[in-house]
């Protein structure tokens, strides 16, 4: 999936399941912003 020029909020993103995902999205193009809690 290309996702190039788009825009991605992934929260719960400091392990698992959330930080797969925005790395995946990130190597697909998109611009990623992250939020967690620590």
């Amino acid at each position: 999936m290309k996702l190039e020029g788009r825009n991605a909020l992934v929260t719960g993103a400091s392990r698992g399941i959330g930080r797969g995902c925005a790395i995946e999205m990130a190597k697909a193009g998109a611009n990623v912003a992250i939020n967690y809690r620590s």
